[in-house]
């Protein structure tokens, strides 16, 4: 399959996506690909479109809310989209064996995740500055918080609590923002932490999507960095 043809391949497999969510959202959804037949043709052999990392949050089930079927996503979800070396690693499987040609990163709206992850960087911050007085050292020390957090024993912090920081340190303040900013994170570090996925997306094998799941209107946002 030649570059032009994986990136025509992409567009096509996320207007797909879309259109299905928009079904669910419409409460049209069609269910596809969810017959005895597609599942008996998927025994011995798979071949998604795309890779989807997104929350364990139980209301945003991916195939679900881009009303897909059996074989279509490689689905790899945990708690606010957090990465280790086995997601790493499992989605490195899913565009080297698989050869999906789409890889979205999907966050949500009111994600308990970065709640908890706000509430501990909160508690941090608090326990950092909470005898310093001078005004400076205060700020010196929220621009380096980002190291104190990196050696943190808590995954949320780490993972979380980080990109939270970088929307505190560029003015945002809300909750949307937080995800949109933990969303962009998230993708740095996919790029930065895999050498396999830096290649495919250098050499057009892949392209990855960031985008926000809205729980009160059951649409996607697709999001733009």
């Amino acid at each position: 399959m030649t570059d032009s043809t994986q990136e025509t391949t992409a567009n096509s497999t996320w207007s797909r996506m879309l259109a299905g969510n928009r079904r669910f959202a419409e409460g049209n959804a069609e269910h596809p690909w969810q017959d005895k037949e597609t599942r008996e043709s998927l025994i011995d052999t798979q071949n998604p479109d795309a890779a989807v990392l997104s929350c364990s949050d139980s209301r945003v089930p991916p195939e679900i809310i881009f009303d897909a079927g059996l074989g279509d996503m490689f689905t790899v979800r945990t708690a606010g989209e957090m990465l280790d070396q086995a997601v790493l690693q499992t989605l490195e499987y899913a565009v080297s064996s698989l050869h999906v040609s789409l890889l979205v990163v999907l966050s949500h709206q009111h994600c308990a995740a970065v709640a908890q992850a706000e509430k501990e960087l909160d508690a941090l911050t608090e326990h950092l500055t909470h005898e310093i007085t001078d005004e400076q050292e205060r700020e010196r020390i929220m621009e380096d918080l980002d190291e104190v957090i990196a050696s943190s024993s808590s995954e949320f912090l780490k993972n979380i609590g980080i990109s939270v920081w970088q929307a505190r340190m560029a003015g945002l303040d809300s909750r949307d923002d937080y995800e949109q900013v933990h969303i962009a994170h998230t993708i740095e570090q996919l790029v930065t932490s895999s050498e396999m996925i830096r290649d495919a997306l250098a050499h057009e094998r892949l392209m990855i999507v960031g985008a926000r799941y809205r729980l009160d209107t059951g649409l996607v946002e697709v999001l733009s960095f």
